[in-house]
């Protein structure tokens, strides 16, 4: 396996520094998504052996990586690995991928296992995704041993073959941010690839800090947009069952909008979402 990792780089250079030295001995390419923090001068110093782009704005999850997959594939790797600039991997990872790789060649994603920052927690172990439904499937979080098929990965941390992106393309960029990798794992399991988890490829991941914390309802936003632009994509529906699964996509958003620690913001970004969605408005989210 020749393998690069893309780290994309948003304000918070100590979480994206701590990202690029747990992937010690694997070339690393760093995308810069407009940050205004000083953090890339520092990565620069601190890794001079990284890869560095900057691209002076911010081009969303998928854009800025996007941007890194291209870079990593022009330097003739056959995988790519994606991680957030709030994980950290693992001991052993890029072992277990390789392992992986070699017993599963039908495999287009070997996704890892996403633990929280405390090690222990298990925020992703597998999921599905039911477009008729709305319903992003629930997240397993009982670890198995073996390395097996799931629906979907987690954007955390996953490795993409040279041969799916040449088969299906690249990130969506349309989706900017949230749900991007659900959609792209279905092309890819479409197109022929298993998505596979690699229980040995470890992570640790924050969480959110790419839309701006737990504090933030920047996620409640794009995931309530995204989730029914993929489900219509994928199963469009007559009107009226298009409208009810919309509603349940909504509900499901004001749920978590109810615990949120700033409860009518977080529940206008549900709304916001539901109404871009409507109108066909993606990309990034307008400020007006």
């Amino acid at each position: 396996m020749k393998l690069a990792a893309v780290v994309v780089n948003w304000n918070g250079g100590d979480d994206t520094l701590a990202a690029i030295a747990s992937l010690d001995g694997v070339p690393v390419v760093c995308v810069d998504n407009g940050s205004s923090d000083g953090s890339p001068d520092e990565i620069a110093s601190r890794f001079p052996q990284v890869d560095l782009i900057r691209t002076g704005v911010n081009l969303g999850f998928a854009g800025g990586n996007n941007v890194g997959i291209r870079r990593a594939l022009a330097r003739g790797v056959d995988w790519v690995l994606l991680l957030n600039n709030d994980a950290t991997a693992e001991p052993g990872l890029v072992a277990a991928l390789e392992s992986a790789a070699a017993e599963r060649p039908d495999a287009g994603v070997l996704a890892c296992a996403i633990l929280g920052a405390d090690g222990q927690t298990v925020q992703y172990a597998g999921a599905s995704f039911r477009p008729k439904l709305g319903y992003s499937g629930r997240l397993e979080t009982t670890a198995r041993n073996s390395v097996h098929d799931v629906g979907r990965a987690d954007g955390a941390a996953f490795a993409v073959s040279r041969a799916a992106i040449d088969r299906v393309g690249l990130l969506d960029e349309s989706l900017f941010l949230y749900v991007e990798d659900v959609d792209w794992s279905l092309r890819i399991r479409d197109a022929g690839f298993a998505i596979v988890l690699v229980p040995g490829a470890r992570v640790r991941h924050a969480g959110s800090s790419a839309s701006g914390g737990s504090g933030s309802t920047t996620n409640l936003y794009y995931d309530t947009r995204n989730t029914i632009a993929v489900c219509e994509r994928r199963a469009p529906l007559p009107r009226g069952a298009r409208g009810l699964r919309r509603a349940v996509i909504v509900f499901a958003h004001l749920a978590q909008a109810a615990r949120h620690p700033q409860r009518l913001a977080a529940a206008r970004a549900v709304v916001d979402g539901w109404r871009d969605a409507r109108a066909g408005r993606l990309g990034q989210r307008s400020s007006a």
